[in-house]
């Protein structure tokens, strides 16, 4: 028996555990299986387009910026008009996500499409959002090859894509999306984003950008569904 197994028997033994982990096991997975559910508050269940107004309203209130496009191919012309309007260069850092390659960024001849992920050198830079909490305007945004963790947090402007009917009521939703969609396979990291980043320690004086983005801006892609 070596140092580990000894050490790890004792234990057990002082906790009177079944040397079998069978039964711990079976335990584990009826868990995971059946994981459950706290209070849902009111707040965010409502009809779906009430709930998509309502995402907008928390977000701006803690300074995002958000619009609405009817269809992914009107991406790229609202993505240049974003850089426009803050005289920003027409240059965006991208990631490999199949809903993003579907735009059209060819039409936009003066753009600059960069990708994988950043060196803290890019000035903007584009993700898609897993989905959204209504309550809190929340984005919730996975980690991938498709979706570089490092751009939610090294570009000054952060330009997220949600889908209209992607944005749920509540962050328990959420989960629970996530969980079906991905299984025991879940992604590294999953990064909850409520606008840009900020901070007051300094006299109690907001700062935006103090640890990441000083600006995020979210692009709502078609109507709001009921699921």
């Amino acid at each position: 028996m070596d140092g580990r197994t000894a050490i790890l028997s004792k234990i057990r033994a002082s906790l009177k555990a079944p040397t079998a982990d069978d039964e711990r096991h079976a335990a584990v997975a009826a868990r995971l299986a059946q994981t459950p559910k706290g209070i849902i508050p009111a707040r965010g269940q409502l009809p779906a387009e009430e709930r998509l107004q309502l995402f907008r309203a928390m977000a701006e209130k803690y300074n995002a910026t958000t619009e609405r496009i009817e269809e992914i191919n009107a991406l790229p012309a609202a993505v240049s008009a974003y850089l426009m309007g803050r005289n920003l260069p027409a240059a965006i850092r991208i990631g490999a996500d199949p809903r993003l390659a579907a735009a059209p960024w060819s039409a936009e001849a003066t753009l600059e499409i960069r990708h994988g992920a950043s060196d803290g050198e890019d000035l903007a830079a584009v993700s898609h959002a897993f989905g959204a909490v209504a309550e809190t305007g929340t984005l919730a945004v996975l980690s991938g090859p498709d979706n570089p963790v490092t751009l939610n947090f090294l570009p000054e402007h952060h330009i997220v894509v949600l889908a209209a009917d992607e944005i749920a009521g509540d962050m328990e939703t959420i989960w629970a999306r996530l969980r079906a969609a991905q299984g025991p396979a879940m992604p590294r990291t999953v990064n909850f984003i409520t606008g840009p980043s900020r901070s007051a320690d300094i006299e109690q004086t907001l700062l935006l950008g103090a640890h990441g983005p000083r600006a995020l801006h979210i692009v709502i892609v078609g109507a709001a569904q009921t699921h």
